[in-house]
């Protein structure tokens, strides 16, 4: 019962350290950082971070390898990566250039027991890690391209997207010519394919879109993923593809969700192009009203539709 208390004692004053100066809160979060628990520095590190305590740093890299496999069991030690996830947080919030701290956490696996069956609690660690490797400023384009791409297979898909979200952030061709690959690969979710189309558009710009619209013709959940990249760019360019997608599918769900991007660019084209198909009493008029209803149209957009028995709020 004393040890309990003495743990709860120790949790508080290190939630309490957050609502302290920063210099307050140093000598309590340097202390935190050492302890044997990994819920306690788990909590020390986020605090660190929030209070972008860079002094920590060393104390912080310290306690991550504390927590590896070389330095014992980390599914005992550190159970759910509690303590490897916010210390991999905080040092990538510093700009930290530790290479191989981060290819270390990139490439950690953590299979802990469930009631299903074995699961890999490291997923986010080997996420953020991987985002973090690309500020690391010694290290080569080409590098870190052939230390993401293992990444692509990994068997968690938060990984899978933020291995796309890294290799977008290197922003050279060769990045952008591996997640093009990647996407026409396909044979993954979505989620990820989206990411690597959406990184190609925001890394090639406009010559970029008929590529992408290219993936918008089976109608299914990919192609969905695609009218809201489309939807993103927010150019006349994108909206014109999604109008072309929609007139040639007679696929009712994938119309309204072409209708739905093409709505979220608020553009004045695409109001316009949906406000008459509203007017005209096409035969999707009420998915048109729906659409721009979920995005928030400005007054008078609101009121033609009201009139129209589109009951819609506006901005």
């Amino acid at each position: 019962m004393t040890a309990a208390r003495n743990f709860d004692a120790e949790l508080d004053a290190v939630n309490a350290a957050a609502e302290l100066p920063p210099d307050e809160a140093l000598p309590l979060l340097r202390k935190a950082l050492n302890h044997r628990s990994n819920l306690i520095v788990s909590r020390a590190a986020k605090h660190a971070g929030g209070l972008h305590l860079t002094v920590l740093t060393e104390v912080l890299a310290e306690a991550f390898y504390r927590f590896m496999p070389a330095a014992g069991n980390p599914a005992k030690t550190d159970p759910q990566c509690w303590a490897k996830n916010e210390i991999g947080k905080a040092l990538a919030a510093f700009g930290h250039q530790d290479v191989e701290l981060f290819l270390a956490g990139m490439r950690h696996h953590q299979p802990e027991p469930t009631w299903g069956g074995p699961s890999d609690s490291a997923g986010p660690l080997r996420g953020a890690c991987a985002l973090a490797l690309v500020q690391c400023r010694e290290i080569s384009s080409s590098t870190l391209l052939r230390h993401l791409a293992p990444l692509f297979r990994d068997e968690e898909l938060p990984v899978r997207v933020n291995a796309a979200r890294a290799v977008e952030q290197i922003g050279s061709d060769a990045a952008a010519l591996m997640l093009r690959l990647r996407a026409e690969l396909g044979s993954d979710a979505p989620e990820l394919i989206g990411a690597c189309i959406g990184g190609v558009l925001r890394l090639d710009g406009e010559s970029a879109l008929p590529w992408v619209a290219g993936f918008l013709a089976l109608g299914d959940d990919l192609s969905a993923e695609a009218a809201f990249v489309l939807a993103e760019h927010r150019s006349p360019q994108a909206v014109a593809l999604l109008q072309t997608a929609h007139d040639a599918t007679f696929n009712r769900d994938f119309r309204a969700t072409l209708l739905t991007a093409i709505a979220s660019t608020r553009l004045p084209e695409a109001t316009d192009w949906l406000l008459q198909r509203v007017l005209s009493g096409a035969q999707d008029a009420k998915l048109a009203a729906q659409a721009l209803c979920d995005a928030q149209p400005p007054p008078e957009i609101a009121e033609q539709l009201r009139t129209h028995g589109f009951p819609c709020s506006g901005r």
